[in-house]
């Protein structure tokens, strides 16, 4: 049976109660949904057509980089502009589009540092616009990465925001801890890995806040998580902490044995151990961010075809078939780039597979 018969999300892009609703079906089913960052309208098609092959929803989510690369690396961001008007084009692409693939989309921005928070206020003030027009914002959701904040202050201005967002049915996902490694431009690979893993107390803290706002919220509670692909064995992955936390805030709220009151989002997703996913979707996990596995994915695609075809693409003109030969349908961009969004989507029927979602909207995945 499918999502949309048991639980009535809607096709395209889905706010607030259809997100609500989305996720909590998820944690009780225990799958999530990938989360995969696009800077392109040709990511974002890739995205949209692994799903609809699926037969599962996705997460189309854009970076502030992926952003300013979307509205064209010749403007200047000053003030965060390009960025801003990045995020619009991605979001009306994703709109115009998702529909007709026939899946619930979930569209979401990716980390925002508070040196980020001009860009985060465009994108909310362009869901206001939006929704004034529409009754829902542009975007489902944003996410703040406050980690490097003191805990307060990171609370706070979350709390600040998602008040924000509730007049419009936003969703907010917040950080705590800090995820490892490095990725568009954010750069932890030196910090104390005592910060990778949050503490029970902490996550409480965030729920109790939020909770008292909206219900519409995630947590990106850090675990060990780092961005990035690593040998085995360098990334010590610890997902029971989130059944921990599960614990010890079903406790707070009086709550039966079991209960499951927060929406966990993995981060660092790519190259992640398998029974570690497996173990964090049992412990609440709706979302998994991936990014680092989908770039490679893309581009090895793209490589393939190069190497396979290099003799075909020296010259406009000239190939091992005759001097005078044409060469075009080998270097036209809708060759080569078609081949990197068909690597694209085989990574993603990995990521569906790993996260329990292949098929959960009904009907038989098509690989």
């Amino acid at each position: 049976m499918s999502i949309a018969n048991v639980i009535g999300v809607p096709t395209g892009v889905i706010t607030g109660p259809d997100v609500k609703k989305l996720f909590d079906y998820a944690k009780k089913h225990h799958f999530a949904i990938p989360a995969v960052n696009c800077t392109s309208s040709s990511t974002v098609n890739a995205c949209l057509e692994a799903a609809r092959d699926a037969n599962s929803p996705i997460i189309v989510q854009v970076s502030n980089g992926g952003c300013q690369f979307y509205a064209g690396k010749g403007l200047k961001n000053t003030d965060q502009k390009a960025a801003i008007l990045g995020a619009i084009a991605a979001g009306l692409h994703v709109r115009a589009t998702a529909k007709h693939y026939g899946i619930p989309v979930v569209l979401h921005s990716d980390h925002c540092a508070k040196k980020l928070l001009g860009w985060f206020d465009g994108m909310v003030k362009a869901d206001e616009e939006y929704y004034a027009k529409h009754g829902e914002p542009l975007y489902s959701s944003h996410m703040l990465d406050l980690s490097e904040e003191s805990h307060k202050e990171n609370i706070d201005i979350c709390v600040h925001y998602l008040k924000r967002l509730t007049k419009v049915n936003g969703f907010l996902e917040m950080e705590l801890g800090i995820t490892g490694g490095e990725e568009d431009g954010v750069d932890n690979s030196n910090v104390d890995t005592s910060k990778f893993y949050t503490q029970p107390d902490e996550v409480w803290a965030v729920y109790e806040a939020l909770a008292a706002v909206s219900p519409n919220f995630t947590i990106a509670s850090a675990f060990g998580n780092v961005h990035g692909v690593y040998k085995p064995g360098n990334v010590k992955l610890q997902p029971e902490n989130l059944g921990l936390a599960q614990k010890y805030i079903a406790n707070k709220l009086g709550l039966p044995a079991g209960s499951q009151p927060v929406s966990f989002v993995f981060h660092g997703g790519s190259g992640s151990e398998k029974d570690k996913i497996q173990i964090a979707l049992q412990n609440g996990v709706v979302k998994m961010n991936i990014d680092t596995d989908t770039q490679w994915a893309y581009w090895n695609g793209v490589r393939k075809f190069e190497s396979k075809n290099r003799a075909f693409m020296q010259g406009q003109i000239g190939n091992p078939k005759g001097a005078d030969k044409p060469n075009k349908k080998f270097y036209d961009p809708r060759a080569w780039v078609r081949k990197g969004e068909e690597s694209f989507k085989e990574r993603l029927h990995e990521a569906y597979t790993d996260l329990n979602s292949k098929g959960v909207l009904g009907g038989k995945a098509k690989l």
